[in-house]
């Protein structure tokens, strides 16, 4: 399995953790919620879906949609996916991963996602682990600059600024992170006793995705399934 068809099972199941979707529902949420999935098409998701259902993860129900309506409407009838019990352990146990994979730039994307349903001291692993991701990828920014400075010319050289600056904003965010978590704070800056929540439908968290970015809207052919 790809890292990145991976990533997708990993959110196909959390965003299906909490509530049973059908086809269109599932990659609208993924377009709208998770960055890293807005290039993505149904014909990604759909042989995601049918690996889950395989592996027992997931199971298929009928939706509301009766088969003489879609019959006559001139589609299939919507088919709804719903977590099953291994599925949520196996979800669960995804979750509780805080590998090198959870500190890439895709991966950590999708995980931050679900970081409201994370136990803090996972979240706090994943976030130290992608700033010293990130520093490790800034020195070496740095030091590649100082060694073509010379050679490149004003436009080369500002987008290399650029992108160095773009690693400085996410390690400062991260920082920020970091400190509300070991003050016990959740996002929105109050003390809490239990796993910080925040809103992971909003798209509008740290920069992930970033700020400026639109999701692409949805063809007029998809139709749920």
């Amino acid at each position: 399995m790809s890292r990145r068809s991976g990533i997708l099972e990993f959110a196909v199941l959390g965003l299906l953790r909490e509530s049973p979707m059908h086809g269109y529902e599932l990659r609208k949420r993924l377009n709208t919620s998770l960055g890293v999935f807005r290039a993505f098409s149904y014909g990604t998701l759909y042989p995601c879906l049918k690996t889950l259902v395989a592996n027992g993860w997931l199971i298929e129900e009928p939706g509301n949609i009766t088969e003489a309506a879609a019959t006559l409407a001139g589609r299939r009838a919507k088919i709804v996916y719903r977590l099953t019990a291994e599925g949520k352990e196996h979800f669960e146990q995804l979750l509780s991963q805080t590998g090198p994979d959870a500190y890439e730039d895709e991966h950590f994307a999708a995980r931050f996602a679900f970081f409201g349903q994370t136990s803090r001291d996972v979240r706090m692993r994943v976030l130290e682990g992608r700033r010293s991701r990130l520093e490790e990828r800034l020195e070496k920014m740095r030091a590649s600059l100082a060694r073509t400075r010379e050679r490149l010319d004003d436009y080369t050289l500002e987008l290399q600024r650029h992108g160095m600056e773009s690693v400085e904003r996410e390690v400062r965010w991260l920082n920020e992170l970091i400190e509300s978590e070991r003050a016990g704070r959740d996002l929105r800056g109050t003390a809490t006793g239990g796993s910080a929540q925040q809103d992971t439908t909003s798209g509008a968290t740290g920069g992930l995705p970033r700020p400026g970015d639109e999701p692409r809207p949805d063809s007029p052919d998809d139709t749920a399934t």
